[in-house]
């Protein structure tokens, strides 16, 4: 587990300003989301973080170390599961423990471990285009969390997934990740998502993006369906919309 800390994060292109001073924390174990206006520069701020771009200035550490352009800290999920189709589910699962170097067999006994808790029990041999939507997004997370990196980065995790696959998946993350205690940044533009997944809410404003506000998600865990239909829930699901709304402008 680990601390995160994103210091001053600044980030141009050609013509084009993107950050502007990002900072943020996250504690071990924690669960923050990152929300924004379309275009405000979430995944480039997520780019920079997980070491694929360098930013102009400021730097990101981990347990009080740089980790500035370093990808081996963080386990990073896209939005889109990327499974080859031409690999087991299992196969997939292993391809970054044996990209990294790990014997295959050692990589899939590991790996091998988790499917009954990501409900893929069965299906190691099975192919990705046999498997559900949902399913796949568990081997694309099982693949991610399988690595054992300090920081998951999960960007859009369940976007491409229709409504009530995606409400399922909410719903077995926040369940799967109290038993693991992962320390997570995830990008979203749900913001019943955020509330429903978050320990806290960073809201970013308009490019060039900085952090305007941060929320904390003050509703108790176990969280489940019952939960999105609470008060509580609802006050900061409108809180948030208002801050979205008012940094859209």
């Amino acid at each position: 587990m680990s601390d995160l800390r994103v210091e001053g994060l600044t980030k141009a292109y050609p013509g084009l300003p993107v950050l502007d001073g990002v900072s943020f924390d996250v504690d071990t174990g924690e669960f923050v989301s990152v929300i924004g206006p379309s275009g405000c520069g979430k995944s480039t701020l997520f780019d920079v973080v997980a070491g694929m771009e360098r930013p102009d200035s400021g730097r990101v550490l981990v347990d009080g170390k740089d980790a500035t352009g370093r990808v081996d800290p963080f386990a990073y999920m896209p939005q889109q599961d990327l499974l080859f189709p031409w690999r087991t589910v299992l196969a997939n699962t292993t391809l970054g423990l044996e990209v990294a170097g790990m014997p295959r067999s050692e990589a899939r006994e590991r790996a091998r471990a988790l499917f009954p808790t990501f409900g893929l029990a069965g299906f190691e041999d099975a192919r990705p285009a046999q498997l559900s939507g949902g399913m796949r997004q568990r081997a694309a997370l099982l693949r991610t969390v399988v690595q054992d990196r300090p920081v998951l980065l999960l960007d859009e995790p369940f976007g491409a997934l229709d409504s009530l696959t995606r409400t399922g998946m909410q719903t077995w993350l926040a369940d799967v990740r109290a038993g693991f205690g992962w320390t997570v940044v995830m990008v979203t533009h749900d913001i019943r998502e955020a509330v429903l997944l978050s320990d806290r809410v960073v809201v970013l404003g308009p490019r060039p993006t900085t952090v305007r506000h941060e929320v904390v998600v003050d509703l108790p865990r176990p969280r489940d369906l019952a939960t999105t239909t609470s008060v509580r829930f609802s006050e900061i699901a409108a809180e948030l919309l208002g801050m979205l709304t008012l940094n859209a402008v």
